[in-house]
């Protein structure tokens, strides 16, 4: 596990299992919205990001959060990517934040709690800001290899 949020009533994870690298969205108990890397991740450091883009407006009336795009990156490339036409619109309760291991409920039945992480975590940030994130420096090296 590499960070997690709520639990199997309502959540998300990010872990790596099987050497893949895998989010999943665990919509108030009643589905999972789930991408994982199509390949295994190499030995060694790497930078691991997950993020959300809305794709629509929420409804909160009928208790629907926004949908949007789940995306996986691995060191600044985008890996793999799927649809989530729903998520929860609401804070995550019972379940906390925690980082390196999901010690209560586990949010998919695809692990087993708690699930520790095994290899070494240098950073974690959660950025909420709303803004995607641009990797100005991966973003020029592609502007340099088109000319």
């Amino acid at each position: 596990m590499l960070l997690a949020h709520g639990s199997w009533f309502a959540g998300y994870a990010l872990y790596v299992q099987d050497g893949r690298l895998h989010y999943v969205h665990n919509y108030v108990g009643r589905s999972l919205h789930k991408v994982s890397s199509p390949e295994p991740i190499a030995a060694g450091s790497h930078e691991l990001r997950f993020e959300f883009e809305p794709t629509g407006p929420p409804d909160m009336a009928a208790g629907r959060g926004a949908p949007g795009r789940l995306q996986l990156y691995l060191d600044g490339k985008l890996v793999a990517a799927e649809q989530a036409p729903v998520t929860t619109p609401f804070v995550f309760n019972p379940g906390a934040l925690t980082c390196g291991a999901n010690p209560g409920s586990p949010v998919t039945p695809d692990y087993r709690s708690p699930f520790r992480f095994t290899g070494t975590l240098h950073t974690a940030v959660v950025d909420i800001s709303g803004d995607l994130i641009t990797d100005t420096e991966s973003e020029m090296r592609l502007a340099m290899a088109r000319q």
